[in-house]
This record gives structure tokens, sequence and C-alpha cells, in this order.
């Protein structure tokens, strides 16, 4: 993990305030408000929002709501400079200190719970891999599929087995390339040190009931294709093979684009990945026991935590 030198003093007043939750459940518009109530700026940790080429499927926040606050790490970047999060850790903690020179609190807001983690606690650090480890693996992917990578990693891994995202090949393939060429279980390189930051951080997740959790994640699907998704998606179809668009919403139409189902089916299938998305979300955020967790619309009652009222 890259050592982190702070500027700002201990035992300062300076806040970093997290707002996390699933995705569609409204963490924009409260951190949007929370801002405005402290008179401070926003940083994204959304791992798509970054990207200026993804304008609606990723639901980046407004024109309106970009001219409320200021904003950071928001459509600021291609996606042929993908960002992953040890580089976003390590850029959004310089943008910081700068930030705190001239303000006491910042908000950070997200649903990328491993970017969050970048940042809140730093990354440990993993041994460099021969290439021929990953190319290996990805052969086996692209013949056998995904199960045989899940399958090896449950046997030689049951910890992060158990933590990982099944359905993502990057991270099985990333902690299987390790386990091969280490003969060592990944998770024993896990969690090796923390950062501490030298600020106060403060978590925030929001909830909602799930039925209503849902209904708003289909409306926003109902809205992106509105506004174009589809096009969107088409627009990109040259770069589908790079992580940034292996993403909910771009995913499904580039199949669809392939002739493997209908439209309808594919709109189908956004919503339903969508809704696992969240699930897969809220998993992550509940094992943070840092999180505090508040219905999506109390703002008064984060504001009151905040100020330890």
């Amino acid at each position: 993990m890259p050592n982190f030198v702070s500027t700002v003093e201990k035992g300062s007043n300076k806040t970093l305030i997290c707002i996390a939750g699933p995705t569609a459940v409204g963490k924009t518009s409260m951190a949007i408000e929370i801002a405005e109530a402290l008179n401070c700026e926003i940083l994204s940790f959304d791992s798509r929002q970054f990207y200026r080429e993804l304008k609606i499927g990723t639901a980046p926040p407004s024109a309106a709501e970009l001219k409320r606050v200021k904003h950071h790490f928001i459509l600021d970047r291609s996606i042929k400079e993908e960002l992953n999060a040890a580089s976003y850790a390590q850029e959004a903690l310089s943008l910081m200190e700068q930030l705190f020179q001239r303000q006491d609190y910042l908000v950070l807001v997200g649903g990328s719970g491993l970017y969050l983690k970048a940042l809140i606690e730093g990354f440990d650090e993993l041994p460099e891999i021969d290439p021929k480890f990953r190319a290996e693996l990805n052969l086996e992917l692209e013949l056998n599929g995904i199960s045989p990578l899940q399958k090896e990693l449950e046997e030689k891994d049951p910890e992060y087995y158990r933590h990982v995202d099944l359905n993502n090949p990057q991270r099985l393939i990333r902690a299987l390339e390790i386990i091969r060429a280490t003969q060592k279980k990944f998770s024993s390189f896990r969690n090796q040190k923390k950062r501490h930051l030298p600020y106060r951080v403060l978590q925030f997740a929001l909830y909602e009931e799930r039925e209503i959790l849902y209904q708003c994640i289909n409306q926003r699907v109902d809205l992106m294709l509105e506004e174009g998704l589809e096009k969107e998606a088409k627009s990109l179809i040259a770069e589908q093979e790079r992580s940034s668009l292996q993403t909910v919403g771009y995913k499904e139409f580039f199949a669809y684009f392939r002739g493997e189902y209908s439209r309808e089916h594919c709109i189908e299938e956004i919503k339903k990945n969508s809704r696992r998305y969240a699930k897969r979300q809220l998993t992550w955020f509940r094992k943070n026991d840092a999180m505090l967790w508040y219905h999506r619309k109390d703002k008064m009652g984060i504001l009151k935590a905040i100020k330890g009222e």
C-alpha cells in the first residue's frame, strides 16, 4: 500500500462525509443537500461516473445538479484513461488535501464499495505476477466459461470466495493468478494494514424498503431508455471489451446488438441485473461496521449525526 502523508493537522475539525448505498436509492440528491447545508464540495467514488462517454447509463448528476454544488470525479476523463481503485484513491487523497485547506467538510458519494475501501483504508500490497498466469486464466474463461474459475477459487480460498463478486471474472482472475503463482491464498494478502486518515470520517449508507427500491431501479432504467441509452451503447460497440463497459446497461445492449436476444429481453435483463447489483452493494456495505444506516430521505438525521447532536 503506497504511503500517504497528510498535511492536515491531526486532531483538526476536518470531516469527510461518505454517502453510500445501492443504485437508485437517491445518493446523488442526498449528497447535494448535505453539501449545500455544509457549504462544501463533493467527490464521487462511483467507478463508472468518471467517464464522459457514459453520460446516460451511469446516471451521473444532471447539469442542473452539477451547478448546485461543485463535483469532482464526474465525467472528467475518457474510458481510454481507465481509473482503477488504487489510482483513484491516490488522486482523491491528493485532491482532498487541497480542498481541506479551504473547507472543513467534504462529501464523498457513490456506490462502488471497493473504491471507497481503497480511499478510506488503503490497498494491500500484492505481489508482482508473471503475465502468463493471467493469460492462461483469460483463455480458460474464454474456452470454459466462468464456472470452473468459481469452483477453483472455492476450493483454494473459501474465505475470499465468500466475499468476492462471483460474477465478476476480473476479480476471480486477479485472485486466481496470485493463488497459482504464489501457492498461497489470495485472502492472506488482504487487510494487512489499514490507512488512518488524519480527519474525522463519517460513513452513512442510505436504505429503502426492497419493493420501493426495485421500483426506483425500474423507473431509472425506463428513464435512461427515454434519454437514449441504446444509442449511447451502440456508439461504444468498438470499445465494448474495456472493463469500464462491463457494466449493467451496456453489456446487455451489446448482447442484443450481437443478436443474442430480443430488445424486450435486453431491457428486462438490464432491470434484473440492476436489482442484483443493488443486492451486492447492500451486502458489501452491510459488512462495513463503520456504516451508519439512514432512510434515504432522512437528511436531518444525517446532519444531526454529522454535528454530533
